[in-house]
């Protein structure tokens, strides 16, 4: 695994639960220096527990035990207190590009030994765009959800592209249903990507 570098970000609070049940996966739009810089800024208002970067470093911003404000308005499970059931992951990418190699093994590894820590549940591992659909679309299409799943991270449970699940099934998984069709739309982005 690679070293993990201390930079503290002062943006977190305490968690209002004790259990980390969720890994969310984001990417920054800005490059590395940029992220870092705003994840560290007070007035910014917004962290992450950790930032990879392209090259596979890896930086500890905040405390696992501690409540970072990465997902901002979400919902997963019916519950709308992501941040303080989660462990917020941010990857330098402009989400027009595809991850770097050096990048998704360091995430591999990191993301491992968060699953070896807590019990987060395959399904509870998802992208920023799966908690905040219609707001958010981070990972992205790009995002290589099937290598992470091969891996043991989350899952890719429809292998079928003509599997589309119903909304009861969407909602079972965890999706908020305020808005169906923005909720279809964050299933078919994280399980149904455009070929690249």
């Amino acid at each position: 695994m690679n070293q993990i570098i201390d930079h503290p970000s002062p943006n977190f609070g305490p968690r209002r639960r004790a259990l980390i049940d969720m890994l969310v996966l984001h990417y920054t739009v800005i490059d590395g220096a940029a992220s870092l810089a705003r994840l560290c800024d007070p007035a910014a208002e917004v962290s992450a527990h950790y930032l990879i970067e392209e090259d596979g470093r890896v930086f500890a911003l905040v405390a696992e035990d501690m409540r970072a404000w990465h997902a901002g308005k979400s919902c997963w499970g019916g519950d709308s207190d992501v941040n303080s059931r989660s462990i917020g992951i941010e990857l330098v990418n402009s989400g027009d590009s595809l991850f770097a190699e050096a990048q998704i093994c360091a995430l591999i590894d990191l993301a491992g030994a968060i699953l070896a820590r807590h019990p987060i549940p395959a399904a509870n591992v998802v992208g920023h765009s799966d908690v905040a659909p219609g707001r958010k679309a981070d990972p992205g299409a790009l995002f290589p959800w099937g290598r992470l799943a091969a891996a043991g991270i989350g899952t890719w449970p429809f292998p079928d592209p003509a599997d589309q699940p119903a909304d009861q099934v969407l909602a079972a998984w965890g999706y908020d249903l305020t808005d169906a069709e923005a909720a279809r739309s964050a299933f078919r982005l994280h399980f149904r990507p455009p070929s690249v």
